[in-house]
């Protein structure tokens, strides 16, 4: 574990005299290991090949002629061939030392690995530690491999030129001494003791090498103790600390820039910090919600705000924002807001409580920046592509039919595992890679239409970074442009680059049942289930055969490759249909899938017959490509008998052909009629023998599959009766008032806080667009997976988190804006507000709040949440960026809000005779959501309801104009609409005609 800095603290209780461990210099032994590695060096290095060159000489003939492989092999020829192989293991092992060589003197990056040398890389590594052990340090001579899910401290990473509190030693330290300051008698007097407690741990940063000078631990205690000699102390204190690379110290001379040191208490010098701090920073305060957020100035506003600061904190469900469903932001805000109870303490030690907020901070985010999400879904774009689709369909759906059930339901906000998974399939997912991938079969399916020729067999696709590799049954001859010949006659590829946007892609899905089964060398295999002639067996563990399957059955119903598709499901414990309900059944057992596909088998045979055609890949091209040919795979997790096994070998003999694809897991390995056998291990790895693979399994695990069938059940509105609240609802009062207000609705703006330098602000922007639309937390992965989709490394990550704590400044308490909660997951502070949060709260309670019963009180607030109806979400987004929005609810969850909110506001303006305010209201409305058809029907009602003929032409016309533009005349208006127009304005199509 990490050196706590309780020893510092209590060195400091004595006075000036601060004992510490004794100072010692280097001993003879350090000095007789750096001679001896020098010696073996010079012996393994020099002396080798000059033994050999002194003994034997050159171990290859002086000349060649024809008679030299005939002559007779001596004892001569046995020694020069020995020479031979020392000579090749001396070139290895001096390859070995140069590579280490650089690697300690350059002090960047790991050395590189010298193929089929790693005992000799080993012993090279450890003769040049040991020979630099009385010189100077190295940065890279032991390189350490990332833990997964090992947090990258945001605060070492963003500032590389000064020490800094990052690991989790110093953090836990700082927060163990604000949990206790309550318990103190005053604030002030905890304050000071956490100012010394702060005072007497100091940290170094290694700084990166200057031309040929690196960092050692004896120039740092040189430095900053005085004495090159204590360096051993440095290293006591650090000795086995897990650091932001996640490697530790383990030998005094092995040390590399970036690691964080904790330094004796005497440490001096301007590099040494006892805290890093943000910049003090207190935002104006923002006037009226319902007035857009405009800027007030007002007098003891600030002792005011930390006042409210302290009383949220000691009584933290009174007043401010109320978290709906998550408080773990919450909570880490009540810690560092515990040392700052007062409005004196925060005003008198505004130093110590900003250190206080950046060591909680630093607390918070040690533990994990990465780990908490599947590293299954991470590691299978499709699937995951797939999957946040389907999810993102399923929302939307249940958004409509609670609409057209007469009451508008709040998405739920994932939590616990199914939140998890739900920030893996963001992660993971590449929507990119299934476009291509969908792209380029159908464009192959259409060339080969244009030309008269019919789809090849394809047995299965390698797709890799770069290209589609299609593997066919038999060659096939020359593919068409832009595809090209792959390695042989049977395999065609395409390179990505070839496929242009201009590209005919209207044919349909031409290999629906590829399904991806695992990776090998960075390609991912995909597996045509429907081509397979027989049966494909999957044998190895219960629990790995059916993480197989639950992957398999997944992707198939969500894949984003196919048009119509049944997968048919049996032996799951689970009800797979939520996913695709069109797409997923589930029969019972064994017979009943004989029985059924006995059936179907022969209807699909005499299809094809009387068609004239041989195969389903014949009818997916042509006139009738869109009408049938749909495959049909069945997915077996229940074992056969042998006598069920039979009969499925006899359907599945023909299968191929006929667009019937057979998995069947078994514990056994000779099921029969079984054409391909896979095996799946407990390692981890899809082996298929006979066809020579052996790869990285794609699999499902059994909790990660229950979570993605909760998350979609969630979404499905499965979830009892009831509206729920929204995830985070806003404190409307005067007290309320945010330090941070953001425009979501309409043009992006944000008031409170300067803006940030041009060049950061796109992506700061971004990045708190991400969060706010997100108040339960939003991972560090997704984040980046959301700003960069094509990828970015941790470092470019947690400087950009760095930036926009920076920006967002903290409360007038003290309290950082921007925390991580206990999960990893980047929360904002209750003081950041944005204006969809304030309209979704005003929503609430008027329908289902304080004001539901009082029309007075319910006007007022729907009134003011419709005014901050500005526009669409984000309406200034800049092309190619927020990407991320099409995976999110809010999207289609912000127009049905508004269309809610104006349709509940022009009934109540109506109740009270007000009908052009009724009119207003919906006109409103529209400008949000403008093809409601229930905000058409309200139209024509509160104009009529104004008693002027002429204005109710005018919306009639208007919405004539709406109609044409969104489907064009030749459609019309719909069906409820005209039908209203004959009733309110019979003439309507007469002056339609004229």
């Amino acid at each position: 574990m990490a050196r706590t800095a309780a020893t510092g603290t209590n060195r400091a209780q004595h006075g000036g005299a601060v004992p510490g461990p004794p100072r010692r210099r280097r001993t003879l032994g350090d000095l007789v290991r750096a001679l001896g590695a020098f010696l073996a060096l010079a012996v393994l290095v020099v002396g080798v090949p000059g033994a050999l060159l002194y003994f034997i000489g050159s171990p290859f003939p002086h000349h060649f002629d024809s008679d030299l492989v005939q002559q007779p092999i001596t004892s001569e020829t046995f020694v020069n061939t020995l020479a031979v192989v020392v000579w090749l293991a001396w070139a290895q092992f001096t390859a070995c030392v140069l590579v280490e060589a650089k690697a300690a003197v350059s002090g960047v990056g790991m050395p590189h690995r010298v193929p089929a040398s790693g005992a000799s890389q080993l012993l090279a590594r450890q003769l040049i530690a040991a020979l630099l052990l009385v010189g100077v340090s190295t940065a890279g001579l032991v390189p350490g491999l990332s833990q997964i899910g090992q947090h990258h401290p945001v605060e070492s990473q963003a500032r590389p030129g000064v020490a800094v509190s990052a690991q989790q030693t110093p953090g836990q330290q700082v927060q163990r001494t604000a949990v206790a300051v309550p318990h103190q008698q005053t604030a002030h007097a905890a304050t000071g003791q956490a100012q010394s407690a702060q005072k007497a741990t100091k940290f170094y940063r290694i700084n990166p090498p200057e031309g040929r000078h690196h960092d050692s631990l004896w120039e740092i205690s040189q430095r900053h103790l005085g004495d090159g000699r204590r360096y051993k102390e440095i290293f006591e204190l650090n000795k086995d600390r897990v650091q932001p690379d996640g490697s530790r110290l383990s030998q005094a001379s092995l040390i590399r820039p970036g690691w964080v040191l904790e330094m004796p208490a005497d440490a001096h010098g301007g590099e040494l910090v006892e805290m890093p701090v943000a910049a003090p920073h207190t935002a104006p305060d923002i006037q009226r919600y319902a007035q857009h957020g405009g800027a007030k100035d007002t007098a003891a506003e600030g002792a005011h705000a930390t006042a409210q600061t302290a009383a949220q904190t000691t009584a933290p469900a009174q007043g401010g924002a109320r978290q709906g469903g998550t408080g773990g932001h919450e909570a880490a805000a009540a810690t560092t807001a515990n040392a700052t109870t007062s409005t004196e303490s925060a005003t008198d030690t505004g130093g110590a409580h900003r250190s206080t907020v950046t060591a909680a901070f630093s607390a918070v985010t040690s533990p994990s920046l990465g780990f908490g999400l599947s590293e299954a879904l991470i590691g299978s774009p499709l699937l995951a592509a797939g999957l946040l689709a389907a999810l993102g369909r399923r929302r939307r759906t249940a958004l409509w039919q609670s609409v057209t059930a007469g009451g508008l339901r709040t998405p739920r906000t994932p939590s616990g595992p199914q939140a998890d998974v739900a920030d893996a399939l963001r992660v993971g997912a590449d929507p990119d890679t299934v476009a291509f991938l969908d792209r380029a079969l159908r464009a192959l399916s259409a060339r080969l239409d244009g030309e008269g020729r019919k789809l090849p067999t394809v047995y299965a696709a390698w797709l890799t970074a770069d290209a589609l590799h299609l593997q066919l049954a038999w060659p096939e001859g020359t593919p068409p442009a832009p595809w090209q010949l792959g390695q042989d006659q049977t395999f065609w590829r395409l390179d990505r680059d070839d496929l242009t946007d201009d590209t005919d892609v209207s044919a349909a899905a031409p290999y629906p049942g590829l399904v991806a089964l695992g990776t090998l060398d960075g390609a991912r295999l995909l597996l045509n289930l429907e081509a397979v002639p027989g049966i494909v067996s999957l044998a190895g563990p219960a629990a790995d055969r059916e993480a197989v399957l639950a992957s398999v059955a997944s992707e198939l119903a969500t894949n984003g490759w196919s048009d119509r598709m049944t997968v048919t499901l049996v032996g799951f414990a689970e009800d797979l249909t939520a996913l695709a309900p069109a797409r997923v059944r589930h029969l019972a057992d064994v017979p009943e899938v004989i029985e059924t596909m006995t059936a179907e088998t022969a209807q699909r045979a005499g299809a094809l017959r009387t068609a004239g055609q041989d195969s389903v890949l014949t009818g997916r091209t042509g006139r009738a490509q869109h009408t049938q040919w749909a495959p049909h795979l069945v997915l077996l997790a229940a074992e056969p008998t042998d006598e069920e096994a039979e009969r499925l070998a006899e359907l599945a003999a023909d299968a191929g052909r006929l667009g019937i694809g057979y998995l069947v897991a078994t514990s056994r390995g000779d099921l029969p009629g079984a054409a391909w056998e896979l095996e799946v291990t407990s390692a981890g790895r899809l082996l298929a023998p006979l066809l020579g693979l052996d790869l990285e399994a794609q699999l499902l695990p059994a909790a990660q599959y229950q979570a993605v069938l909760r998350l979609f059940a969630d979404a499905g509105g499965d979830h009892g009766p009831g509206p729920d609240a929204p995830p985070f609802l806003v404190d409307l009062t005067d007290q309320g008032r945010p330090g941070v207000y953001a425009r979501l609705l309409g043009p992006f703006e944000v008031i409170g806080i300067d803006a940030p330098p041009a060049e950061r602000s796109r992506l700061l922007h971004e990045a708190l667009a991400l969060l706010l639309l997100h108040r339960e937390g939003v991972h560090p992965r997704v984040l980046a997976s959301a700003l960069w989709p094509r990828g970015v490394t941790e470092d470019v990550r947690d400087a950009l988190i760095e930036r926009l704590r920076d920006w967002l400044g903290t409360d007038p308490g003290g309290a950082s804006r921007l925390t991580f909660d206990d999960t990893g997951r980047i929360v904002l502070a209750t003081s950041v507000v944005s204006d969809w949060d304030v309209l979704q709260t005003l929503h609430h309670e008027a329908t289902e709040g304080r004001a539901a019963g009082d029309p007075i009180e319910r006007r007022r607030l729907l009134t003011d949440a419709l005014s901050l109806a500005r526009g669409t979400l984000l309406a200034d987004r800049e092309p190619g960026r927020y990407g991320w929005l099409g995976h999110e609810i809010v999207d289609a969850q912000h127009p049905v809000l508004v269309a809610e909110i104006a349709l509940a506001l022009c009934e109540l303006h109506l109740d009270a005779g007000k009908p052009k305010a009724a009119v207003a209201a919906i006109e409103t409305g529209l400008t949000v959501s403008p093809n409601d058809e229930r905000l058409w029907l309200e139209l024509l009602r509160a104009t009529n309801a104004t008693g002027d003929p002429a204005r109710l032409k005018t919306a009639a016309d208007s919405l004539i104009a709406r109609s044409h533009a969104v489907s064009g005349p030749g459609r019309g208006l719909p069906p409820r609409v005209e039908a209203l127009l004959d009733e309110l304005l019979p003439a309507w199509r007469g002056d339609i005609a004229n």
